[in-house]
């Protein structure tokens, strides 16, 4: 009799495990019970015999038992002792037939189908060719210190340590618009803004505001596909279109437009993504012409806006027609993405429709983190770190080019005006293939190729960032791309 209770929960209990005992013991026997290996009915050790089985004190058992019965698992026969429940919780008619039977699948389990998801990049590898991060060791850890500081005793005092504003802090929220004003020709004021967690968070509000099931959709052929799939989620019917190395084919929106009733166009106009290709003025006007015309929307990511080392940047489309489009920015470039701020520039009904669906998420924002953000605006501090890192990064920028010259004859690249990253095309499909192939076991990073597809016949490349790599990791980076390709 003990020997087999000691088989059946002994592997699941010990002292190395963080759950106490007595839990590790009711998880166990309730994990029998629904296996099929204890039935309804069946009586259990005495709390003594089964104490020595599994060599606990036997309070420990007694504390199980006592718990189980108010679970409903076991229930106690007096004197004659304590058996499995003849109605158990939560397990309706199923009624196991022998103790072999296997449960059915969970839907969390591999037999049941879930949609694809992105590649999650590796948490260890000691390298990561990304998309266009900032890199974060250049921001001086005191100063975020020091506005943290400033935030929680500033809100400890006007008693804001409570439930807030869906929308985000009102000193963040002013601080944006202020910045947008002045720096980016966009009119917004605090009632324009809506804070997100990031400028992901930013598209898929807008989407969920924006899309219904069935509408159209108009992307670019070469894109960011976790937006495709937030517009997907919202029942949108997604259509690519063409682009050069002027931006979007606004000839083949029109063409679209005319065919279709579209309900909006996702775009990165300022450095596209992933090309890095910056939308011309003419077609920006053109395209907020047939906007008008044709009654869609426009979503503009401008995900770095600040960082351009050859021209003063264009300005945002949201500047020319903010009735028209839905404007989503990120802090994560400018200060950090740990940070995790972002931010929302729609008309006021808008940010209050937004300001729904985050109740509906997490009901509020970061009160303390914002109002830091805040005073870092606020005080200078954000613009003075751009002015430092602009020039740090537009070093990288011209040393990783030189890097990238490993891989003549393979692929070719264009030296961007701006952002944080490469486009590299590969005419090599093979070469490219052995590289996404390869790279992780090489030590390296990349986003896959087809990750930045919307259609099918769209030139494939890589994504390749250069801002939170020194010169020396970019070199080792693309070393072991090299490596990586060879036939």
């Amino acid at each position: 009799m003990l020997r087999p209770w000691k088989m059946l929960l002994a592997e699941r209990i010990g002292a190395h495990r963080e759950a106490p005992l007595y839990m590790q013991i009711i998880h166990a026997l309730i994990h029998e019970i629904q296996r099929g290996r204890l039935l309804p009915g069946e009586f259990l050790p005495s709390s003594r015999e089964l104490a020595t089985a599994l060599g606990v004190n036997r309070k420990t058992i007694v504390l199980a038992f006592e718990d189980l019965i108010a679970q409903g698992w076991l229930t106690s026969a007096g004197t004659r002792g304590t058996m499995v429940a003849k109605s158990l919780p939560e397990m309706g008619e199923r009624r196991a037939q022998n103790r072999s039977m296997q449960d059915a699948p969970s839907p969390m389990s591999a037999e049941y189908s879930f949609r694809d998801a992105a590649p999650l990049p590796p948490r260890d590898w000691t390298l990561k060719l990304d998309e266009g991060s900032p890199d974060g060791r250049l921001f001086p850890s005191e100063l975020l210190a020091r506005a943290y500081r400033t935030a929680v005793h500033r809100a400890a005092r006007e008693n804001r340590l409570l439930y807030g504003d869906p929308r985000g802090s009102s000193m963040l929220r002013e601080a944006i618009a202020t910045m947008l004003r002045t720096q980016r020709g966009v009119m917004a004021t605090a009632d324009n803004v809506c804070i997100t967690r990031g400028s992901q968070m930013g598209v898929c509000l807008a989407a969920r505001v924006l899309i219904r099931p069935r509408d159209v959709v108009l992307v670019e052929a070469l894109t960011y596909q976790a937006a495709v799939r937030v517009l997907e989620e919202c029942g949108a019917k997604i259509v690519a279109v063409n682009l050069d190395k002027q931006g979007v084919n606004v000839e083949e929106v029109e063409r679209m437009c005319r065919a279709h009733k579209v309900r909006a166009i996702f775009l990165t106009p300022h450095h596209q993504f992933p090309t890095t290709v910056a939308l011309q003025p003419d077609r920006r006007l053109r395209l907020l012409n047939l906007a008008r015309q044709f009654g869609f929307a426009v979503i503009e990511d401008d995900y770095d806006h600040e960082f351009h080392f050859d021209s003063q940047p264009l300005l945002p489309m949201a500047s020319y027609a903010p009735e028209r489009v839905i404007y989503v920015g990120s802090l994560s470039k400018l200060l950090l993405p740990a940070l995790r701020i972002g931010y929302i520039v729609a008309p006021p009904k808008v940010v209050n429709a937004l300001a729904q669906q985050v109740m509906l998420l997490d009901s509020m924002g970061n009160t303390l983190t914002e109002d830091a953000a805040a005073d870092l605006i606020d005080s200078g501090e954000v613009r003075r770190h751009v002015r430092k890192v602009t020039q740090i990064y537009s070093a990288r920028r011209t040393a990783f080019a030189v890097t990238l010259r490993e891989l003549a004859g393979l692929a070719d690249f264009d030296i961007p005006d701006g952002g944080l990253a490469f486009w590299v095309r590969f005419s090599n499909v093979r070469a490219l293939e052995r590289i996404e192939a390869r790279a992780a076991g090489l030590g390296v990073w990349v986003a896959p190729s087809k990750s930045f597809l919307a259609r099918k016949d769209a030139q494939r490349g890589l994504r390749l960032g250069f801002a939170s790599l020194t010169e020396q990791e970019a070199r080792e980076g693309i070393r072991r791309l090299r490596t990586a390709s060879a036939a």
